[in-house]
């Protein structure tokens, strides 16, 4: 007992360490993976939108426009402006671009970076930014636009653009549909930036989660630990109480299904061990009335003949040898179930005619039926070859029809069936004899059992039907038994696969 419960106390420990690892391991790859989640993800655009925004007002187009004379060409003025785009580009570390808003779309006329040529299309997207410093320093009629393009080579930049109105003469030197853009990479959120935040924002709030979160479970993982351990400690008990011999315990069947499965199968277990051992001690019940019988008469009719006190010493001497025949051949089938069970008994394999078999087992017990005033009949149709061991098919059948015949009162009938069934053959054997009680009916195939323990000295010893259901089962077959009861005769079956299904 101490040592079941040392070993339930070892399975909850050890389930409570599990639950715990669990836990923390699955918290610490939750914190790694929010970690780099958040360390690869893109920056938010709206402080890179402000940032440009503010280079916008330090860039003040107008100026440029107003520093050259009007007599300068559009083409000379548009590279003299691109070069002054060059340089401030350079100067503030920041992308310049010209473009031309046309029907066919955005046309870039210059790019500080050199990836557009002139002339070719940008896709520009759009977003909602807007940037109150920047609306107080632009003109009347300017607009601001905020968004992304997609660079060719390096991938997602975002954008700060005006639209200057017509004003101061603009219009005659650039055109009002021009869009002057500034633009910088597309930001992301470096692994220290992520660390930082975590370290003083997320740690905080993410360790205190923690330790509820582990207090919990191991308040949760106590609960399932005991509901685990506890029908495991019940089995471990009464398994323990089998061993030492009491198989009347039970163990209640509760927990998880698996337990409750492995609770079941112990219940059964324990009814099987009570059937068996009810079984043996009807066996040795029977065997030592059945041993003692032929015993005493060899003993007796030997000592008549020792003594010379027998009247007729060869009918003595006959009774001895059908004595001792009977006891062999008590041995002689518990020999053949033993190497049935072990499957170690050979079986010859030929095709069989199931109806000349049937027909030959009547005929050789054709005379005891007549003797006992007992009608046998039969109704026998064509069925398919069987595959297997004719004489051992024989002794099931024998079997089956002596004790038909042997629990079949005067004036009855039996009757031997076959018939085909399910691609093989069907025997059945029926009687109006005394029947088979409720309670004996799911046991009558049962090694040592026996269902006739009122009928007197008829009883065989109990291994008839076992040998026989082991032959049947060797065959690949079935074999039943039904009954309606005490008074109501039986019905045995047997059905046996079929030569190409074998």
């Amino acid at each position: 007992m101490k040592k079941a419960r040392k070993h339930a106390f070892s399975l909850r420990l050890r389930l409570l360490t599990s639950y715990l690892a669990l836990l923390l391991i699955t918290l610490s790859v939750g914190a790694m993976a929010l970690m780099f989640l958040i360390g690869g993800r893109r920056a938010p655009h709206a402080p890179t939108f402000a940032r440009l925004a503010a280079l916008t007002q330090g860039l003040n187009y107008l100026d440029f426009i107003a520093d050259f004379p009007f007599d300068r060409g559009r083409d000379l003025l548009q590279a003299q402006v691109h070069e002054l785009l060059d340089v401030f580009a350079e100067r503030r570390a920041v992308r310049t671009l010209h473009i031309s808003v046309r029907t066919e779309g955005p046309i870039v006329l210059h790019d500080s970076a050199g990836k557009y040529t002139p002339g070719a299309l940008i896709q520009l997207r759009g977003e909602g930014y807007h940037n109150k410093q920047l609306a107080k320093v632009l003109g009347r009629g300017s607009e601001q636009f905020f968004g992304s393009f997609v660079d060719p080579d390096s991938g997602e930049w975002l954008y700060a653009g005006v639209m200057f109105g017509q004003q101061r003469g603009f219009s005659a030197r650039v055109a009002s549909k021009d869009l002057w853009l500034l633009a910088e990479p597309q930001p992301t959120v470096s692994l220290q930036e992520t660390l930082s935040v975590f370290s003083n924002a997320l740690a905080p709030p993410l360790l205190q989660a923690g330790i509820v979160g582990i207090l919990f479970a191991l308040l949760l993982a106590a609960l399932i630990s005991r509901t685990i351990a506890q029908p495991l400690q019940r089995v471990a008990k009464a398994a323990t109480g089998v061993a030492r011999g009491d198989d009347s315990v039970n163990v209640p069947v509760s927990g998880p299904p698996e337990l409750r499965s492995l609770a079941e199968s112990f219940n059964h277990m324990t009814a099987e061990v009570q059937a068996a051992n009810a079984a043996q001690r009807d066996f040795l019940s029977n065997v030592s009335h059945d041993l003692k019988t032929p015993l005493t008469s060899i003993q007796g009719y030997a000592q008549a003949i020792v003594d010379g006190a027998a009247d007729d010493p060869q009918a003595a001497a006959q009774i001895i040898y059908e004595e001792a025949s009977r006891l062999n051949r008590m041995v002689v089938e518990l020999t053949h179930l033993e190497q049935l069970q072990a499957g170690k008994l050979s079986m010859q394999r030929e095709r069989i005619d199931m109806a000349l078999l049937c027909d030959g087992v009547v005929n050789s017990l054709q005379v005891v039926a007549e003797q006992r005033h007992i009608q046998l009949e039969t109704d026998l149709r064509p069925v398919p070859d069987i595959i297997g061991d004719g004489d051992r098919l024989a002794q099931v059948l024998t079997n089956l029809v002596s004790n038909a015949l042997k629990f079949t009162p005067a004036g009855g009938i039996v009757q031997v069936a076959l018939a085909r069934s399910g691609g093989g053959a069907k025997v059945t054997v029926r009687d109006t004899g005394v029947g088979i009680a409720w309670d004996d009916l799911p046991r009558i195939f049962e090694r040592f059992y026996q269902a006739d323990k009122v009928r007197g000295p008829r009883r065989g010893n109990g291994l008839g039907l076992a040998i026989a259901q082991e032959i049947v089962e060797a065959h690949q077959g079935r074999i039943s038994a039904e009954s309606g009861g005490e008074g109501c005769g039986a019905e045995f079956v047997v059905w046996l696969p079929g030569a190409s299904g074998v």
